[in-house]
Order: structure tokens, then sequence, then C-alpha cells
């Protein structure tokens, strides 16, 4: 079960489904940073806040499971975007609540898990996303499970930007520094190499 009692159970949807494109075409959630692969640090973040853990990938099913609960993987070929991983998650998630977060955001911490729960429900008809600076990260979000039918309906219209779909749906913003290091995003061969653990 999850954690902490107070805050409504919520799955967690850890998202490993892209091409990996800045990678050179290899499965980003499989590459190694400090000795294990990314989704591995993102399982140990996550494990203990949910008894469902989900993951979104569409290659290398074996080696991901051990890490789940649930797989799930696009229900289109060629790699159609996040959204497609987020809409998975959203129809598979046990709890009212849907934690989503990208697989190359090892250094996110509990406390900032915790802060984006607790927020999320606050407001429990609308979807959390973090906010950088002026920035919105709309990988980086808990969407309630109730506006799975909303998110169908805006993809089965054409659109393909997650962000977009929260920000119709008034989404709320957790707002972190503009430099907030939790937030490092992993994504080239070059932040892996230089950034640190941060627990």
């Amino acid at each position: 079960m999850t954690s902490n009692p107070a805050l409504p159970p919520c799955s967690i949807l850890l998202l490993a489904g892209g091409r990996g494109q800045r990678m050179g075409g290899q499965d980003k959630g499989l590459l190694e940073w400090h000795g294990k692969p990314l989704i591995a640090h993102l399982h140990h973040k996550t494990r203990d806040l949910s008894d469902d853990l989900i993951i979104s990938c569409n290659r290398n099913l074996d080696t991901y499971a051990p890490y789940a609960d649930q797989l799930v993987h696009d229900d289109e070929g060629d790699f159609p975007g996040p959204l497609a991983g987020i809409r998975a998650g959203l129809k598979a998630a046990r709890h009212p609540y849907l934690l989503v977060l990208p697989c190359d955001v090892p250094r996110i911490n509990a406390e900032l898990l915790h802060s984006m729960r607790e927020t999320a429900s606050q407001h429990p008809d609308k979807p959390l996303m973090l906010r950088q600076g002026a920035h919105w990260e709309p990988l980086l979000c808990v969407i309630p499970v109730s506006l799975c039918d909303a998110f169908d309906t805006a993809w089965n219209e054409g659109e393909r930007s997650p962000g977009r779909i929260m920000r119709k749906l008034e989404a709320t913003a957790l707002q972190c520094a503009d430099n907030d290091p939790r937030l490092a995003n992993l994504n080239t061969p070059q932040l892996l190499s230089t950034h640190t653990v941060s627990e």
C-alpha cells in the first residue's frame, strides 16, 4: 500500500517508451547512471509510494518487468510520443491518481514527490504539473484517473501534447526553482556523465 495514509492512494507511471533519439536510439531507461540503469533509480525513489507501479515501455519488456507491477505500451506503433504512454497508464491505473515521471529524472527526491501528491490532493478534479521557473514540466505530473476520458477525447481530436491538454483542464502548478537540481533531465550522454547522485 502507499506509504502515507494521509494522502489518497496513487498509481505511479514511469515513462520509458520513447525512441531515445538524444541517446542515439538506445533504450534510455536502461542506460546506466552511477552503476544502475536509470529505471532502477526511479524504481528506488517510488517503490514505497504505491502498490501499483506501472512502466510504459515499447521494447525490452522482460528487462523492465522486475521493476514494475504492470507494464503498458503504446497502442500504436512508431513511438507516438509520451501522451500515448500516459493514456495507457490512465487506463491501467488501479488508484484514483496517477503520478507520472519520465525515466530520466533520477535526482528527484522524496520531498518533491510528497509535495506533488499533497498538492494534487488539494485539487482533486484537476491535473497537477510541475513548473520550473516559467516553464511547465508536463511529464512530471499527477493526473486524476477520472480525467481519462478527457485525455482520450483530446487524443481522438488530434492532440499530442500532454501539457496542452492539462492546461486546458486548468492544471494546478507546483512551482520549483528555475535551476532545481531535482528536475535535471539526463537525456544526453553528456548529462548522464556529468551529474552526480543526489538522494
